[in-house]
């Protein structure tokens, strides 16, 4: 299987009208969306905290993280950016996928939408609600 990539514009959550738009990789592999620090502070994102993460080779690293929205294949989501070095490569991680209701089509390397986001049920809702 080969890289897939999306079109994916990053929005100020409090000014949505400061962005950027990027080339993701679209990384299964990862939880977080990464985004190269210079286009967050470009658009006026700042950091809210910072997070442990452990990298492919096993190794541990502290980044920034902070709140964007991000919008992909006509669909947006709020959602939380990690901080990556200025020329990292963006990627786009599993949590954004799920928030969009994408999946990667690996036959044809892209993204597809799903006909409609996966949730929770409302009978598995009240079930936790009762204490079940």
């Amino acid at each position: 299987m080969g890289e897939t990539y999306v079109t994916v514009t990053v929005k100020n959550m409090a000014n949505r009208s400061r962005s950027w738009t990027g080339e993701f990789l679209v990384d299964t592999g990862a939880h977080e969306t990464f985004v190269p620090r210079c286009h967050l502070e470009a658009i006026g994102i700042e950091p809210e905290g910072s997070e442990t993460y452990e990298l492919a080779d096993g190794s541990t690293v502290q980044f920034d993280v902070g709140g964007a929205v991000i919008e992909a294949l006509g669909r947006f989501s709020p959602l939380a950016v990690v901080f990556g070095d200025d020329h990292a490569e963006p990627l786009l991680g599993v949590i954004a996928l799920q928030t969009l209701g994408a999946e990667v089509d690996p036959r044809n390397e892209c993204l597809r939408l799903l006909p409609a986001k996966r949730a929770v049920t409302p009978r598995r809702v009240r079930r936790r609600e009762r204490g079940g």
